[in-house]
């Protein structure tokens, strides 16, 4: 892959992560119905609006590796945390997700990895799988080196089936970035995890689902009190991509309007078309409404800019760091 080619893909990638994080945000945890009476169909990004935390712990994940490259560790990433998140908080971690809010207790109790993915009880969550897009950049067209990047990352907040869906995605991203038609990304991401897995069974039931109706009664668990399940995120995503056919617009809009924990998914979405369809794949009405994140959640990566990260990545990717 040619330098400007890797460029444009991760800028794609993360630039699509965060249009669809933002076109998300106001249907989270809505269902698809309450989406229809309020939108009709929700296909625009409120102006100003911005992202939430998913487009935040990208960027700091991508930091992650344009630092340490592929010499990362679980280590590495308490370290990071410990200097870069922990000391900026100003009393609680606004818009954070459980899994991230248990693992920051838990590194202030002094716990290191993998205790601190396992002393909390949100393993499963999908706050890996959002962030995972740039394992997926940087090991462009080597899925098995994305996943494993990811594990490093996911050891640290998750355990289980949460760190099993950031590896989907990562391995699939890296797929993607090659230009691979979305059937085949799609079982890059089911390769990359055990096959019995949960996640790995959503993901199959996402690959052939036909309709809403049938995905939501394969994947969907209406009878818990959150959203954020990764195995449930995760495929709802996939669908979205899968059904979108790889472009952006459709892809991103599409995961939005599940609902659920949309911008997550509609995220997720987004950088799976976004690595494949390169940056001019992202509608231009959508980019510019993307800006440097605003650092609600994470106050050390406030004024970055996706667009920025994503060249830092590529040009760490290129050098083979």
């Amino acid at each position: 892959m040619t330098p400007d080619l890797l460029r444009t893909r991760a800028r794609g990638c993360l630039l699509g992560l965060a249009a669809g994080d933002a076109l998300g945000r106001p249907a989270e945890n809505l269902t698809p119905e309450e989406i229809t009476r309020r939108w009709g169909r929700l296909t625009e990004i409120e102006p100003g609006s911005g992202g939430t935390d998913d487009t935040e712990y990208t960027i700091f994940a991508a930091t992650l590796l344009s630092r340490h490259g592929h010499g990362l560790t679980s280590a590495d990433v308490a370290r990071e945390y410990r200097t870069r998140v922990i000391p900026l908080m100003d009393g609680p971690m606004r818009g954070a997700g459980f899994s991230e809010l248990g693992t920051v207790r838990a590194l202030l109790r002094g716990l290191n990895p993998p205790m601190t993915g396992l002393t909390h009880s949100h393993g499963w969550s999908d706050g890996l799988a959002m962030r995972a897009a740039p394992y997926g950049v940087f090991a462009a067209g080597d899925p098995s080196e994305a996943a494993r990047l990811t594990a490093e990352d996911g050891t640290v907040s998750h355990n289980g089936e949460g760190v099993y869906g950031g590896q989907a995605v990562a391995a699939a991203v890296a797929v993607a970035m090659t230009g691979a038609p979305p059937p085949e990304v799609a079982h890059a991401a089911l390769a990359a995890i055990p096959e019995d897995s949960w996640t790995a069974r959503n993901l199959r039931a996402a690959m052939s689902a036909q309709d809403i109706g049938a995905l939501y009664e394969a994947v969907v668990v209406r009878d818990y009190p959150w959203t954020d399940l990764a195995p449930e995120a995760v495929a709802l995503a996939f669908a979205a991509y899968l059904l979108g056919e790889g472009d952006v617009e459709e892809s991103v809009v599409i995961g939005a309007n599940f609902g659920r924990d949309a911008d997550t998914v509609a995220a997720i979405a987004g950088a799976l078309a976004g690595a494949g369809r390169g940056e001019g794949g992202v509608p231009e009405r959508w980019a510019k409404e993307i800006g440097p994140v605003a650092g609600r959640c994470l106050p050390g990566v406030k004024g970055l800019h996706v667009l920025d990260v994503a060249t830092e990545l590529a040009e760490a990717a290129a050098r083979g760091r």
